[in-house]
């Protein structure tokens, strides 16, 4: 048995493990590249791996890094099956059209004006692939096993950190692997507490915050407080760079509950993100997955404006009455935000505020590094806006979290390999494990191919 290590090694983005065991072979997650250039552009090189002869995908869920290349798979020829949650398909199809159309979009823009050295420039994959997809997807239950393919036996369990999401034990020559995904955190307002593996041969666990403490709750709330009332204050408009799972409906929460207290003035609150909206509607029917009451969901929703089109996206972003817009994306890689910073970013009185993980090379990083520029649609912006940034607000567990989740396995794992983090994350996390519970660890390299 092998398993290669396509994606999420020594990087955080790129998910993708492909599990070959006999003549079978299983790919677990499927996600794009995201942040620096050099690894972006992985995402566009022809695999090594043949996707015709890949039997099936299981999903932990549906974050564009964990799924974001389904439909490029499928482009490039795979027909097998694609099993997943229920909510980490739906949020997987609303992310893969979500992507698509924007990759259209922002292609016919780059053609129109002539800002990209491709000639023409292409979608990495269009609607229509993510149409071909779709069929493709298999719901399956949390918590039971399933047999897939004949090879493996494959058991979903509740993870936390976003909608549907999970983590993933294969069964399969009398050895468990257990694939962590994303691990949520202990405590937090919407989602409950992760359930723990019991034991794993070989364990891949994910390292995004592996050398990070999260602050505590309680301090987050007067932060987000202090930042709403110093921008109105100023005469100005807070934008927040946001998730459209789970972190938009976090803030939508938090902010709500503020408001309630009377302790923001009540100005306009916008969320504009059609993923986002389609992820409330997913909230409303996926009640076992989540803490909110749908009467609060409902109270909650009617205090937000949802943009449902571009054209008020525009009246918005002109508009210069204090306001606080939620938008996508997080790490500013693309979506409406770019819009709003198109006409506010050279803006003092504006407030940019980010909530959520910045991986290395997005323009959310390169801002919090202090860069004073953006680029916006091929051109070179001023950033003067006021930025600040809540640590602590991450669907990610930390250090304590990730180490508590593995307090139930009682035998070491043979191996342990830590994914899905940069090196210096990934590295903290190691000398934890070393130094709280003597295990050895490795960090795999991109493309490394390892025999179990």
């Amino acid at each position: 048995m092998t398993i290669n290590f396509l994606g999420a090694a020594g990087t955080v983005t790129g998910s993708k493990y492909l599990l070959e065991s006999g003549n079978k072979k299983l790919m677990v997650d499927c996600g794009v590249f995201q942040g620096l250039k050099e690894l972006r552009l992985l995402n566009w090189e022809q695999p090594e791996y043949d996707p015709k002869a890949i039997d099936a995908v299981v999903l932990t869920h549906g974050h564009l890094d964990h799924t974001g290349y389904l439909a490029r798979l499928v482009k490039l020829g795979f027909r097998g099956k694609i099993y997943g949650s229920a909510p980490t398909l739906k949020i997987a199809e609303i992310i893969l059209k979500d992507s698509a159309k924007i990759q259209e979009e922002e292609a016919a823009r780059a053609n129109k004006e002539g800002y990209s050295k491709h000639s023409p420039a292409e979608a990495f994959y269009d609607l229509k692939d993510v149409e071909n997809t779709l069929p493709l997807f298999n719901p399956v239950s949390e918590g039971k096993w399933h047999v897939i393919e004949g090879a493996f036996k494959v058991r979903w369990q509740y993870n936390g950190h976003i909608i549907g999401s999970t983590f993933i034990e294969v069964e399969t020559n009398d050895s468990r692997l257990v694939f962590s995904g994303d691990i949520g955190r202990k405590k937090d307002l919407l989602l409950y507490t992760p359930k723990k593996p019991e034991k794993a041969d070989v364990l891949l666990i994910e390292s995004t915050y592996g050398g990070r403490i999260h602050p505590e709750e309680e301090s987050i709330v007067p932060e987000l407080e202090r930042i709403v009332n110093e921008t109105v204050e100023r005469g100005g408009s807070l934008f927040i760079p946001s998730f459209a799972v789970e972190r938009t409906q976090l803030m939508m929460l938090m902010l709500w509950r503020l408001l309630k207290e009377k302790r923001i003035p009540k100005i306009p609150m916008i969320m504009d993100s059609p993923m986002g909206a389609n992820v409330l509607h997913l909230f409303h029917a996926s009640r076992d997955w989540h803490k909110l009451k749908p009467e609060e969901c409902d109270e909650m929703c009617s205090h937000f404006q949802v943009v449902s089109n571009y054209r008020e996206t525009l009246a918005l972003r002109e508009d210069n009455k204090s306001k606080i817009v939620i938008a996508g994306s997080g790490m500013m890689t693309g979506g409406r935000i770019l819009n709003y910073m198109e006409t506010r970013s050279g803006n003092s009185n504006d407030t940019l505020l980010f909530v959520g993980y910045q991986a290395e090379g997005t323009r959310g990083r390169k801002l919090l590094e202090g860069a004073k520029e953006i680029k916006v649609y091929g051109k070179w912006l001023p950033f003067n806006m006021q930025m600040e940034h809540i640590e602590g607000l991450s669907a990610h567990g930390d250090q304590n979290d990730l180490i508590d989740w593995l307090s139930e396995i009682k035998k070491q794992p043979e191996k342990v390999f830590i994914i899905h983090g940069e090196a210096e994350q990934a590295e903290a996390l190691s000398k934890a494990l070393e130094d709280n519970k003597g295990w050895q660890t490795d960090i795999p390299q991109l493309n490394q191919k390892v025999e179990l």
